[in-house]
């Protein structure tokens, strides 16, 4: 048996091994994702301790800018959380649009929100805002909430600064504005099919009502002064005498939005000044600065501190509680993208890529279809799209540097490896689940409805990527 030959099977050997530690025996993931990379590692010969140097090169190099990125996106975003942005833009958009076309409006509004807070969160706070919404029409849940899903799904995984996209990019080594010029082109499609054209098809084939337990739990929280169901805080009538104090008033729509392209504005700019501008040139340097992606995101976080906090009335102590409670779950993606980024360049130094190059010229497999089917397989085995996305990526990315990918190249690969970790969500993925709770549905009704709508999101997109890199050559 050649030495090719015996690193392609390593590297299979390597997947299930990785599925067995997440699926059976529930491993963390980055403890995973390390002992994987150092048992390929010694299966393909590498020595021992050049192989433990070459880990903990590889997890630094490949942090080096994604730690404070990632980092950087989450205090972000936990800042509009706790500000009530989600909630202004939703309420927003669904007063703008008229109820016929109140479906197109959540879908603009999940993309939106999206972009900076988590999805599992942002399902949390927005689908109860539906229940007034349904029990005025007499419509399924379905009807308002699968557009307002699909825009969460579509933006949370094509769309930097969001983890999954923001690590896929990292490990592909991609332009991020590039990213987000594609992840934009390729998601409007997808939040169209998956969300207001789905939608009026199985909210009138699966009839689901507000649930009813949690829409009590709701309107006593309500009752105890809350924000409530039905708007922002403070449109309301007041607390009950006793009642806590009420929700400061949400933020204004337009500095909410504002915030939120602020940095893929910035980051896109970049690109533009390192492309089309002069090399040295003072409008070059400027924009090449403030659109790399540390700085575009280290502006936003100074913006969002004072306008959301220092200016709302937020004390020092609230502003460094808000950061450090964004700062652990950020921490524990950035040690999973860290061993993902370490895994691969275990994988370029074995010659992997030359052997997949190899192969994929001779089966004639573009790139973008590999990246999507190997994402798509590790989302369907282990439910995790973030795993999906990090695997997709760590096998993508020495097989574009195999095949000489150009940058458009690499960024669309990237946009298809996120398409394959948005489908296919069913029982083992947690996104199911909180479908399932918040819309009171069976499994049966989630896998109809939930399964068909993050599917539609990774296939649609997946189309919209394939046509795209026709187009950009």
């Amino acid at each position: 048996m050649d030495s090719s030959t015996w690193t392609l099977i390593a590297a299979v050997a390597a997947i299930a091994f990785l599925l067995l530690l997440v699926i059976r025996y529930k491993v963390q993931e980055f403890l995973a994702l390390l002992v994987t990379t150092l048992v390929f590692g010694l299966m393909v010969g590498t020595n021992p301790i050049e192989l433990v140097d070459l880990v903990v090169e590889e997890m630094g190099g490949s942090l080096g800018q994604l730690a404070l990125v990632i980092s950087l996106g989450a205090v972000f975003g936990t800042i509009l959380q706790r500000a009530g942005a989600a909630e202004r833009i939703a309420t927003t958009l669904v007063d703008k649009f008229s109820e016929r076309n109140i479906v197109w409006g959540l879908g603009v509004a999940g993309f939106l929100v999206g972009i900076s807070v988590y999805i599992d969160v942002a399902i949390v706070i927005l689908v109860p805002m539906l229940y007034g919404i349904v029990q005025r029409t007499g419509k399924s849940l379905l009807y308002y909430g699968i557009p307002l899903c699909a825009g969460l799904s579509t933006a949370y995984t094509f769309m930097p600064p969001s983890p999954g996209p923001l690590a896929a990019a990292g490990i592909m080594d991609a332009d991020l504005g590039l990213v987000v010029v594609f992840g934009v082109l390729c998601g409007i499609p997808a939040v169209a099919v998956a969300g207001p054209l789905f939608a009026r098809f199985i909210a009138k084939r699966i009839h689901v009502p507000v649930p009813a337990q949690l829409h009590a739990e709701i309107a006593a929280a309500a009752r105890r002064g809350g924000r409530g169901t039905g708007g922002p805080a403070g449109t309301g009538d007041g607390p009950e005498e006793g009642a806590e104090e009420a929700a400061p008033a949400l933020p204004g729509f337009l500095s909410v939005l504002g915030a939120l392209l602020l940095p893929l504005t910035l980051i896109v700019l970049g690109t533009v000044g390192e492309k089309a501008l002069a090399d040295g040139s003072v409008p070059a340097t400027t924009l090449t600065f403030v659109g790399h992606p540390v700085i575009a995101l280290l502006l936003t976080c100074l913006y969002t501190l004072w306008f959301f906090g220092v200016r709302r009335g937020a004390s020092r102590e609230e502003l460094r509680e808000m950061a450090s409670s964004a700062l652990g779950p950020a921490g524990q993606i950035i040690l999973i993208t860290g061993a993902g980024g370490a895994f691969g360049g275990v994988l370029v130094d074995s010659g992997l890529g030359e052997v997949l190059a190899e192969a994929m010229e001779d089966a004639s497999i573009p790139l973008v279809v590999f990246g999507f089917l190997t994402s798509s397989v590790m989302r369907i085995c282990q439910g995790s799209g973030m795993i999906a996305m990090i695997t997709g990526a760590t096998f993508s990315a020495p097989l574009a540097e195999g095949l000489g990918a150009g940058p458009a190249a690499v960024a669309l690969t990237t946009i298809a490896i996120a398409c394959g970790g948005a489908a296919f969500s069913h029982v083992n993925d947690s996104g199911f689940w909180m479908a399932n709770r918040y819309f009171g549905m069976s499994v049966a009704d989630t896998l109809k409805s939930w399964t068909v709508m993050k599917s539609l999101v990774g296939i649609t997109g997946f189309a919209a990527v394939c046509v795209t890199s026709v187009v950009v050559g």
